[in-house]
């Protein structure tokens, strides 16, 4: 048990020497972070965190990327309820190859659909807005939730259809009362899988907006000036970053333990 203790320990400190590296950096001047290697700030500093939070260039790109991912995460699910709730209960021709088509598309690297996407919505008038990357990571996130969904609703009973049909319910209110409460688990670990691809995804957000709704992780691809990278800033900016990742597990955390034991995950 002690050797396991040890293990796990180390494990532990793996994983968060990254982080507290950058909480620790994000607290420096960039003088003492390029001057040599401390293991915590000779004098902390707040002034990065106050450069961001009052500095619209960097502000506004957290309110784009959420703007985008929240549009992102409820159209991907609204999407894929009634599709993974077709794949689940019925059965048609071509079923199969459609299923696996809506696989390949979360398979293909993103860098294949920038120029189709950026040249659609330069001709439509969507470029550089949140609904342009919102509807560009529906090509990945909807196939996702719909396989998520999919193993989760062929678990649940067919019987539970046909009783609720017997009692009177139509579709939408079994669909919503009834069924939906059943594969709850499955939506939260759809829609956290849909939230988190489309907040750390760089290329098509970068490729689809240039001013008005550009991403926090383009404008931190942006901060090398005359005086060179600021460090400082970029560690801040990186701290915040990971905050909505650990907020929306914490709210789901239940939902994806769930989700690892009994769905398609």
């Amino acid at each position: 048990m002690r050797g396991r203790a040890v293990v796990m320990t180390l494990y532990l400190l793996f994983l968060l020497l990254p982080i507290y590296w950058l909480v620790n950096m994000s607290l420096k001047t960039n003088t003492e972070i390029t001057s040599g290697l401390t293991l915590w700030p000779e004098t902390i500093t707040f002034d990065n965190y106050v450069k961001i939070f009052t500095d619209a260039s960097w502000y506004s790109g957290y309110i784009n990327s959420l703007t985008y991912v929240a549009i992102n995460t409820v159209l991907s699910i609204s999407l894929a309820l009634p599709a993974a709730y077709a794949f689940s209960r019925y059965r048609f021709l071509g079923d199969k190859h459609l299923f696996f088509w809506l696989l390949s598309n979360r398979m293909a690297p993103p860098a294949v659909f920038a120029l189709p996407f950026f040249n659609l919505y330069s001709a439509v008038g969507l470029f550089d807005t949140p609904w342009a990357v919102a509807l560009a990571h529906c090509l990945f996130n909807v196939p996702l939730a719909v396989w998520i969904l999919e193993g989760f609703m062929s678990g649940v009973p067919r019987e539970i259809d046909e009783t609720a049909a017997i009692d009177g319910y139509s579709f939408p209110r079994f669909f919503i009362k009834i069924f939906m409460p059943l594969i709850a688990s499955g939506i939260g670990v759809a829609a956290f899988f849909c939230f988190m691809f489309s907040w750390v995804e760089l290329l098509l957000a970068r490729t689809l907006t240039s001013v008005d709704a550009k991403p926090i992780a383009a404008t931190m691809t942006r901060t090398v000036s005359a005086a060179g990278m600021d460090w400082g800033l970029l560690a801040a900016a990186g701290v915040l970053t990971i905050v909505p990742g650990a907020l929306v597990i914490w709210f789901v955390r239940n939902y994806i333990a769930k989700g690892f034991a009994l769905g398609r995950v």
